[in-house]
């Protein structure tokens, strides 16, 4: 059987509206979402995540979640990813080269709801996760086989963190 590939999604951590006429694309975390970062540093350490690979979007509030998490691997931070569809955050996915073991996307809701319940079979975590994908949350999936035949209903949600319950 194939090494267990593993999926972290990370939405970004709260991001602040103190200045309305900012474009969404630069919005910074609110003082709220820096806690809730290194809150969620905090956990990573502790569960031991390390993604080989961090796939992050080019919005300030993400890269800044970024910055606070340290996850460690290579990281790329991609245009892409802000306002992707879920349809093309798997598409980005299945471009990960299968010698990456995991993978920590960094990205916005709704699409980062819609991708973790898309990719999850039924049950487990996934109920939790299709009431409420809160900022700052985690949800970690696992699979086997390449990131090339990642699909709907082939990944099992075997964690779902929301910074509130941790910090």
């Amino acid at each position: 059987m194939p090494q267990a590939k593993h999926l972290f999604l990370l939405r970004h951590a709260k991001s602040s509206w103190e200045d309305p006429g900012l474009d969404d694309h630069e919005r910074p975390l609110a003082p709220r979402g820096r806690r809730a970062a290194m809150a969620m540093a905090g956990h990573l350490a502790r569960a031991g995540v390390e993604p080989e690979l961090v796939l992050c979007s080019t919005a300030r509030r993400a890269r800044e979640t970024l910055e606070r998490l340290s996850p460690g691997g290579e990281v790329l931070i991609e245009s892409e990813l802000y306002g992707a569809s879920p349809t093309q955050l798997i598409e980005r996915l299945r471009r990960v080269p299968d010698a990456v073991d995991s993978v920590m996307l960094i990205g916005h809701n709704p699409a980062m709801q819609s991708l973790a319940i898309s990719l999850a079979v039924a049950g487990g975590e996934r109920e939790r996760v299709e009431r409420k994908f809160p900022t700052g949350a985690l949800a970690t999936l696992v699979f086997h086989g390449g990131w090339g035949e990642l699909q709907p209903g082939s990944a099992e949600l075997v964690a779902f963190v929301r910074p509130k319950e941790i910090g």
